[in-house]
């Protein structure tokens, strides 16, 4: 990169200016994060769920708190967080012959090839021990999840020109799980808080959260990683910042007057977490490029595939099912960035179903009348508005209100969120429900 042939003065002023402009709001066309000091989390890698996922979504623990399958319930039902893992440690009890069976297989020389500067170090060494043997089986979880997934996100970062083994980032991130939440509300299978999300186009407001879709996220993240390393030159470097921020490593970099990630892990410029980072996803990328060699057994998983329908009003993601012709829960992981179990009042919202059931669920959708869309206007919460006062402005109850936002009753708008209104009446001509949507 050009920009590691620059003395370290221009490269660190370049970081400077850069957190200025993101200090001002001001943010380039591409689309380069905002305030990145606050993207990561001063534990970012201990996660907690928010929601369940099916059997196969299984949460992730060593760093990310785990979610027994057997102890998953609904998503309306689903209330307590569970204690995460400790992190790795060089005492960790484990049997001999496991142990001994992974000590060789370190010991072994490295054959495999990377696009990626790798360097193997005892910290290396011990999260591989960490992650394919006190972890293993929810290792393989992870591993699972993105395969499933894995095709669209080589595809994505090939558009942006990125190294493929970066994708195994996401496993240290969240073991690409679309439901995990930090305890920085960080969220997705790439984490980004909604600041940093907001900066890359992705929608959060109180219908949607794209930073949970799969492939949206993932978009998010390659420009990220392309901006970051575009600004640091480095890949350790760049991975270390999208973990910390930008501005933590710049200024690491100028105070220890360094130019590589490791020269910063024997300082006390960096966090323990972030000095950890860079070991967590080397480990993560030897065992995932060869999971055999280190025992994991990974079951062959069918690539996510959908049809996409467009829908002009909003319409109740069980009703959707039904049409469908697929369970509630299928559908509900397929569009994981739905904040609700209502479709949002867009005037064209992208509906993903399962591949082969968007003849079915056109066909079937107008059916009942059960099915039909909520008959509702769009309002805009503004400042000083009640659920009361919007019911009695509008000739409603609050209860209609509730019911046709899918909204609790202890849930209370804010200014900005759209909400829809119920009518009192159904309009004499009513728009077509759904248009159809090319297949991914």
């Amino acid at each position: 990169m050009q920009l590691m042939r620059k003395p370290m003065a221009t490269r660190i002023s370049i970081i400077v200016l850069w957190g200025g402009m993101l200090a001002a709001g001001v943010l380039p066309a591409e689309g380069w994060a905002g305030s990145s000091d606050l993207y990561r989390l001063d534990e970012a890698l201990r996660l907690h769920y928010a929601a369940a996922e099916p059997v196969q979504e299984a949460g992730p623990s060593s760093v990310f708190t785990a979610v027994p399958t057997e102890n998953l319930v609904p998503l309306a039902n689903r209330d307590a967080t569970s204690q995460p893992l400790p992190l790795p440690s060089e005492s960790a009890p484990a049997t001999p012959f496991a142990m001994e069976t992974t000590a060789e297989i370190l010991d072994q020389p490295e054959t495999l090839d990377f696009d990626i500067p790798v360097m193997r170090t005892a910290k290396v060494d011990k999260h591989v021990q960490f992650f394919s043997f006190r972890i293993r089986d929810r290792f393989e979880i992870w591993l699972g999840r993105l395969e499933r997934h894995r095709l669209m996100v080589e595809q994505i970062f090939t558009e942006f020109n990125l190294p493929a083994d970066l994708i195994f980032l996401s496993l240290v991130e969240s073991g690409f799980s679309t439901h995990a939440q930090s305890r920085a509300q960080a969220v997705g299978p790439w984490q980004f808080i909604k600041g940093t999300a907001k900066a890359y186009d992705l929608r959060v407001d109180n219908w949607i959260d794209e930073r949970r879709d799969p492939v949206k996220s993932t978009v998010a993240a390659a420009r990220y990683l392309r901006d970051l390393h575009q600004l640091f030159g480095s890949w350790p470097l760049a991975m270390a910042a999208y973990n910390a921020g930008e501005r933590k490593v710049g200024r690491a970099l100028v105070r220890a007057q360094a130019d590589d990630f490791w020269d910063l892990t024997d300082t006390k410029l960096l966090k323990l977490e972030t000095k950890e980072y860079v070991p967590r996803f080397l480990a993560a990328a030897l065992i995932a490029k060869d999971p055999a060699r280190f025992g994991l057994a990974i079951p062959s998983h069918t690539p996510v595939e959908y049809e996409e329908v467009i829908v002009t009003h909003p319409i109740h993601l069980k009703a959707a099912a039904l049409a469908a012709g697929v369970s509630y829960e299928e559908l509900k992981v397929l569009n994981p960035e739905l904040k609700k179990d209502l479709t949002p009042p867009d005037p064209a919202y992208h509906l993903k179903v399962p591949a082969g059931r968007k003849d079915a669920f056109l066909a079937n959708l107008g059916t009942y009348q059960a099915w039909k869309r909520v008959h509702a206007v769009r309002y805009q919460v503004r400042r000083g508005d009640t659920l009361p006062l919007l019911a009695s402005r509008h000739r409603t109850t609050v209860a209609a209100i509730l019911e046709a936002n899918a909204m609790g009753k202890s849930e209370k708008p804010k200014p900005g969120d759209w909400l829809l209104i119920p009518q009192t009446s159904k309009p004499v001509a009513s728009t077509p429900l759904v248009s159809v949507k090319a297949s991914r």
